[in-house]
C-alpha cells in the first residue's frame, strides 16, 4: 500500500500530533528507565518533523525560524543536561510559537490572518485588526504557558509537568479556540448587519 504525498503529509501530521500530545507522558514514564538522551532525541524528532511539516508552505516564513530555534535550544539544553532538555522542550515551543505571532504582529499579516486565509482570501478591514487581536492573545497565552511550564520543570514533580504539559495545558488551549470561535461568530454577524 502507497500513500501520495499529500496522504503521506497528513499521515505525518497526525503522528507528529498524536505523539506531540503523549510526549509528556512518554516523558513521565520513561524518565529515570531509558536515558534522558532518548528522550531529547524524541523531543529532536518532533522538533524536526514539525520543521518538515512547514516547509515550502505559506507559513514557513514565519513558523521555520522559531522551529529552527527550537531544535538547536533543546539540543543545547540536552547536551548540559539530558533532563533540562526533555523537560525543557515544551517551554521552547511555547517559546517559539509565542514568538512567531507577536513576530506577525509587527510584520503583517499576522499569523492567525495567515492560517484564515484558506477560508477567508481577502478579509474585510475590520476582520484584519480583529485577526490581530487574536493573535496577540495567543502570544500572550504562549507566553504565560511558557512560564508556567518552566516553573513546572524546575520545581515540580515530573508527574505535575506531565500533568499540565500533557493535558492542562490542552484543556486551556480548546477554551481559548472555543471562546474565540464564540466571539468571531459575534463579530462576524455584526459585521454583516452593518450597512
Amino acid at each position: 500500500m502507497s500513500f501520495s504525498p499529500p496522504d503521506r503529509a497528513k499521515l505525518l501530521a497526525v503522528v507528529v500530533a498524536v505523539i506531540g500530545v503523549a510526549y509528556p507522558f512518554i516523558v513521565y514514564a520513561a524518565m529515570g528507565r531509558v536515558p534522558a538522551g532518548a528522550l531529547v532525541l524524541l523531543a529532536l524528532i518532533l522538533a524536526g518533523a514539525r520543521l518538515v511539516m512547514v516547509r515550502g508552505g505559506a507559513i514557513a516564513g514565519m513558523l521555520a525560524p522559531p522551529l529552527v530555534l527550537v531544535l538547536v535550544g533543546t539540543a543545547a539544553l540536552g547536551l548540559v543536561n539530558g533532563q533540562w532538555g526533555s523537560l525543557g522542550y515544551p517551554v521552547l515551543m511555547n517559546l517559539a510559537f509565542a514568538f512567531a505571532f507577536g513576530w506577525s504582529l509587527r510584520r503583517p499579516p499576522s499569523l492567525v490572518q495567515v492560517f484564515a486565509s484558506r477560508a477567508e482570501p481577502d478579509p474585510s478591514p475590520r476582520a484584519i485588526a480583529y485577526m490581530r487581536k487574536v493573535s496577540a492573545l495567543w502570544c500572550a497565552f504562549l507566553m504565560v504557558n511558557a512560564l508556567v511550564t518552566l516553573a513546572l520543570a524546575l520545581w515540580a514533580e515530573v508527574a505535575v509537568w506531565a500533568l499540565y504539559t500533557g493535558l492542562i495545558s490542552y484543556l486551556l488551549m480548546g477554551v481559548l479556540f472555543a471562546g474565540e470561535w464564540l466571539v468571531r461568530r459575534h463579530v462576524r454577524r455584526a459585521e454583516q448587519a452593518m450597512p
